[in-house]
């Protein structure tokens, strides 16, 4: 598949004409993990955004430990749009993070293809929820990328795999959230692992 444009199309708001596939793309993970930076890193449109700032209601609820800096939170979806190749347009929805709000993964999950979980090392075990959560609620195939923060812990591909208990063929990724280039890779990574699971599932049938 190549690699995603580099530059917006133009004008920005409109799909190119060429593209002949739209995919549905769910990103989540937990809380404070990055997952509107990523969608705003790459979308090529101006990112919809549902974002409050965080108040004292949420003090002892949502913890904010190892999240210096960080004053707002979603409370409904993030949304965005990439075009990958001349032909494939993504559309991504970003779930809030908190337990509060995983009822509506199963709405925002309608008619998407695959998932893309984002982790952070530093809070490896608030991924644990999200992916038993996933499985619960969607038999969608997933990658996982890992948004490396400054001074995270570092570890090898196949730690990580027996950490969060993950099956052989699930693709790990590294990626900066905050990069086009990086974020766009790890959708890719996506997007390829879904096509390849649909054509294995279209074979067995």
């Amino acid at each position: 598949m190549a690699s995603a444009s580099s530059e917006p199309t133009t004008p920005e708001r409109y799909v190119s004409p060429t593209v002949a596939q739209s995919v549905k793309i769910l990103v989540v993970g937990a809380f404070g993990v990055g997952k509107t930076t990523l969608i705003g890193s790459v979308s090529e449109i101006a990112p919809l955004r549902t974002e409050e700032t965080m108040t004292t209601a949420s003090v002892g609820v949502d913890s904010l430990a190892g999240l210096d800096g960080k004053t707002t939170t979603t409370v409904a979806l993030d949304f965005g749009r990439i075009t990958v190749s001349p032909e494939i347009v993504l559309y991504l929805f970003g779930t809030p993070g908190q337990r509060r709000f995983w009822d509506l993964w199963e709405g925002l999950a309608d008619g998407a293809v695959g998932v893309l979980v984002l982790v952070d090392t530093r809070r490896l075990e608030d991924s644990f929820e999200v992916l038993d959560q996933l499985e619960l609620r969607t038999s969608m195939p997933f990658a996982v990328a890992i948004n490396q923060f400054p001074g995270a812990p570092q570890y090898r591909t196949e730690q990580l795999r027996d950490a969060l208990d993950l099956l052989p063929d699930t693709p790990i990724v590294w990626c900066d959230a905050r990069g086009r280039d990086s974020s766009a890779g790890a959708l890719i990574t996506l997007v390829e692992h879904a096509l390849r699971s649909s054509t294995s599932s279209k074979a067995l049938n």
